[in-house]
């Protein structure tokens, strides 16, 4: 069925009422009409430098992508503002879809970067943005919506990777060796593994940082620890993204059962010179 679904697939950009309509519409069942964006500011985006993807199955909308026009006082970049995807048609690859069909419009357009946010705790999202898009992080921003209600985000801070993904430049792949070193001990407990200690003082090209796979049940179980996870992550990326690493992939932890790694690259001199975002 997915393969059928993913061949049926059309995408196209969105520029009508009615179309930007049918998105609040699906926008509303994705989240909530409270959230969902109010025709006119979509009009006004997609006439102003940005746009809006619709993903069709069969002439009905199931998916969209939402990107406007950012600027840092230098440069003009796309900001990626939300990607919605009808829950009947979840763990479809839709999102993936989408995501490639919003970077090459964005290349048509001129942009040359994408950014958008994600909680490095997601390793769902972060599987998508890194390891399959190609996307990197050169920036940690804490807390950075304040508190927030929702089931995902109510009790903890929204601390957020600022993803980076150049429209015209290729990842190389990361290799794993005898010369990664992980920022972080891990000690096994009853809902899973807790961070036992964290090294802020490694000097090595090549390094790792071990998250959750399932941060939500860690959250539900036992909040203390997800609130502990949330601060010593913090410190670690917030260190080491501050001294030059970039946030390079994300990968299993072939170590611990049930958790993930992010790989760290020190002086990556692919992305050197670009522009920071932030």
């Amino acid at each position: 069925m997915k393969h059928d679904i993913q061949t049926s697939l059309k995408i196209r950009t969105l520029h009508s009422v009615e179309d930007l309509e049918a998105v609040r519409r699906l926008e509303s069942l994705v989240w909530s009409f409270e959230d969902s964006v109010p025709v006119n500011q979509s009009v006004a985006v997609v006439k102003n430098g940005g746009f809006i993807l619709g993903a069709y199955y069969q002439e009905k909308l199931i998916g969209f992508q939402y990107s406007f026009p950012g600027f840092d006082g230098k440069k003009v970049y796309l900001v990626s503002h939300s990607l919605g995807i009808h829950p009947d048609f979840r763990k479809f690859g839709i999102g993936e879809i989408l995501k490639r069909a919003q970077r090459k419009t964005a290349g048509e357009m001129g942009y040359d970067v994408i950014t958008w946010t994600y909680d490095p705790l997601e390793t769902v999202n972060g599987n998508l943005n890194l390891h399959k898009l190609g996307a990197v992080v050169r920036t940690y921003i804490p807390n950075i919506y304040g508190e927030m209600s929702d089931q995902l985000n109510a009790g903890i801070a929204t601390d957020r990777f600022l993803v980076e993904w150049w429209v015209r430049q290729s990842k190389s792949n990361n290799v794993l060796g005898n010369n990664l070193h992980s920022a972080v001990d891990l000690k096994e407990c009853e809902h899973g593994w807790l961070v036992e200690k964290v090294d802020l003082t490694l000097r090595h090209h090549h390094i790792s940082v071990s998250v959750p796979g399932h941060f939500q049940e860690i959250k539900r179980a036992d909040l203390s620890l997800a609130l502990d996870w949330r601060k010593k992550t913090r410190d670690v990326f917030s260190h080491y993204l501050n001294h030059g690493w970039i946030v390079t992939d994300l990968v299993k932890d072939k170590k611990h059962h049930g958790q993930y790694q992010y790989l760290m690259e020190k002086g990556n001199h692919h992305y050197a010179n670009q522009t920071n975002h932030s």
